[in-house]
């Protein structure tokens, strides 16, 4: 297994590729942004500072490539896959580490295994960052203990969830509703307890339920990963909103954190490079006047 393909090639598709410091010459990769003569330029010197091919269309990043990291955003994953399903050779593997419902991920395998190719079903547990290629995945899928000891070879950390196609995304979506919703819960507290002038007493009061976590320097650094990722990480609660309704339940929760991932990476705030030592308050402060305005 040495032919790589990437499809998307953002902040995860480039933390493995750098993990893998050109262990793996011949990587190519397509990107929507290099469709766009507005972005172009840029997509390409990033796959070209990686050390990875720029492709014009999926079909000339995959045509010859034996693994695919599909590695786009939650919302577009369907789509990558039926771009590049027909061009695949017959029995390469699509590994599909977006951040999707399992109803989504299904779909996408009945678009590559009716192609011919051979998906997995990843979900990625951590930030890419700083663990590059080492992130902890899980795989599922019936082809996930086939696939599992060359990933390990690359190398990747991977733990194969026994189960069908979305066993794996199962359990990164419904772990997201606590993850991603408390990001949110600290936003909307902060900027509460700021606006009332009474963050002083709100926020170290929360060590009297939860002891053991330093409440302003947590808080400040959930505000501060939403405001850089927020977009990114609504299109995963928009996902996990719709495994919640998939499963019959409701998810005013998750629609919730929808709109309060989306509202801080909006805000235009620049996150701080310290969000631990500045404290909630002080992020809060900062988000404050630009939500305010909007």
């Amino acid at each position: 297994m040495t032919r790589i393909a990437f499809i998307g090639m953002g902040e995860a598709g480039g933390a493995l590729v750098t993990g893998w410091a050109g262990a793996h010459p011949g990587i190519r990769a397509y990107d929507v942004k290099l469709d766009d003569p507005s972005t172009a330029d840029a997509m390409r010197a990033r796959c070209e500072s990686l050390g990875v091919i720029p492709c014009d269309s999926p079909a000339d990043a995959v045509g010859e490539a034996d693994l695919v990291f599909c590695t786009v955003t939650a919302d577009r994953a369907v789509e990558a896959a039926r771009a590049a399903a027909p061009h695949m050779p017959q029995g390469a593997y699509w590994l599909d580490l977006n951040s999707c419902a399992p109803s989504s991920k299904e779909i996408s395998a009945e678009v590559i295994e009716a192609a011919g190719g051979r998906y997995v079903d990843v979900a990625v547990m951590s930030p890419v960052h700083p663990k590059l290629n080492m992130v902890p995945l899980l795989i599922s899928g019936p082809h996930a203990e086939g696939i599992a000891a060359d990933l390990e070879a690359l190398p990747m950390s991977l733990r194969v969830v026994e189960g069908a196609v979305g066993r794996a995304s199962s359990i990164k979506m419904i772990r997201s509703v606590m993850i991603k919703g408390i990001e949110a819960l600290s936003a909307e507290c902060a900027l509460a307890a700021v606006a009332a002038g009474v963050a002083d007493e709100v926020v170290p009061s929360l060590s009297n339920n939860y002891p053991g976590v330093e409440w302003a320097g947590q808080m400040a650094y959930n505000m501060e990963r939403a405001m850089v990722h927020g977009e990114r990480r609504a299109a995963e609660m928009e996902e996990v909103a719709k495994t919640l309704a998939d499963l019959g339940l409701p998810s005013a929760m998750a629609q919730a954190t929808v709109g309060w991932q989306r509202r801080l990476a909006g805000a235009g705030a620049a996150p701080p490079d310290n969000p631990r030592e500045v404290g909630a308050a002080a992020v809060a402060e900062m988000l404050l006047a630009e939500i305010q305005k909007k």
